[in-house]
């Protein structure tokens, strides 16, 4: 699997999609996308990892960079959306951030 990470509306899908060699139509079967968002509600990350990891690819966006909501809530979702993303990369082959656009390789290769 191929973790792809990167702030909000950084080209994450579109680096999917060359990274799968795939068209749009294609990259809803193969890739997961925004599951920083399937965390919040999340009662086991670990499963949810487990089933994510399935797919050719997943994209979850890095929430934060750093700012601490005042909701509870939030701080809450933000939390599990970063766990979320730990545990994804343990069990990626490839991890890629993407930033501006610019997909920066972290873990395993593109080939």
């Amino acid at each position: 699997m191929i973790l792809i990470t990167g702030p909000l509306y950084s080209g994450k899908r579109h680096v999917a999609m060359q990274l799968l060699r795939c068209r749009e139509e294609e990259l809803e079967a193969r890739c997961a996308c925004d599951v920083h968002a399937l965390a919040a509600e999340c009662e086991d990350l670990e499963a949810l990892a487990d089933e994510l990891a399935q797919f050719d690819a997943v994209t979850i966006a890095e929430l934060g960079s750093g700012i601490i909501p005042l909701d509870p809530a939030e701080r809450a979702a933000r939390e599990r959306a970063g766990r979320l993303a730990c545990l994804l990369a343990e069990r990626a082959d490839t991890v890629v951030r993407v930033f501006c656009g610019i997909p920066k390789l972290l873990k395993g290769d593109t080939r």
